[in-house]
């Protein structure tokens, strides 16, 4: 791990690539935590992905309490989940800045930036992902949901059309049922993303299984662009 910039727009922890790869610009992990977690969580995988990576874990803007944070606010009642679409909004404008920020600051290859978020934290990075695609080039979305005004985007299929994204999601998740994950892969499939869709025998959670496919897909991602940049 290494000293994080403090005039980045979200606090956030970071490690430096670990394949000794030099002065090449490394490509860009960005882990997004899932509500009431904080940066630390998802960050305790990076033994397991890539060393290629520059790993970058910010911290979510609302603290629901000490060591508990979020990108929005949200509530389960009697019709479902709530949740507070200003915030989400906000959120998602927040990371595209610090994601521009983040690549300048720790020199990162700009055009392997990935997103990889859990529950809220994935669906952040599916909506980051609709808004922005030109500043990524992959997302990892794990147990999440997309937003109700994911669709609002002003997408062409071209911008998105063959954008790569893995959904994962578990069979038995009682917070986000699996519904939720086939919701996100039906709209995804018609937006003609290259969508690489599982699910699992677990629950709202990482398994060891559900981990090393993350793993290994990013990791083809990140060798399929540097076999294309080498042509």
């Amino acid at each position: 791990m290494i000293e994080a910039m403090s005039d980045l727009p979200l606090k956030h922890i970071v490690r430096q690539p670990l394949d000794g790869a030099g002065a090449a610009p490394p490509p860009a992990l960005i882990l997004l935590h899932g509500y009431g977690s904080n940066e630390s969580d998802l960050f305790s995988l990076s033994p397991y992905l890539d060393e290629r990576f520059l790993i970058v874990s910010p911290r979510g803007p609302h603290t629901l309490s000490p060591g508990s944070y979020a990108w929005f606010n949200l509530d389960i009642g009697p019709n479902g989940l709530r949740i507070d679409q200003a915030e989400a909004d906000a959120s998602r404008l927040l990371l595209i800045q610090f994601i521009q920020d983040a690549v300048k600051a720790y020199g990162a290859d700009a055009r392997r930036v990935y997103l990889m978020g859990f529950s809220q934290g994935a669906s952040m990075s599916l909506n980051v992902m609709l808004s922005a695609p030109e500043l990524l080039a992959g997302v990892v979305a794990m147990s999440g949901f997309l937003l109700p005004n994911a669709g609002e985007h002003p997408l062409t299929g071209d911008r998105v059309k063959d954008f790569p994204v893995m959904v994962v999601h578990g069979l038995d998740d009682d917070l986000v049922p699996v519904a939720q994950g086939r919701a996100c892969r039906d709209a995804l499939s018609d937006l003609h993303v290259a969508l690489t869709y599982r699910e699992y025998p677990m629950g709202h959670q990482t398994t060891d299984e559900s981990l090393d496919d993350v793993s290994q897909w990013l990791s083809g991602a990140v060798s399929r662009l540097a076999s294309a940049d080498s042509r």
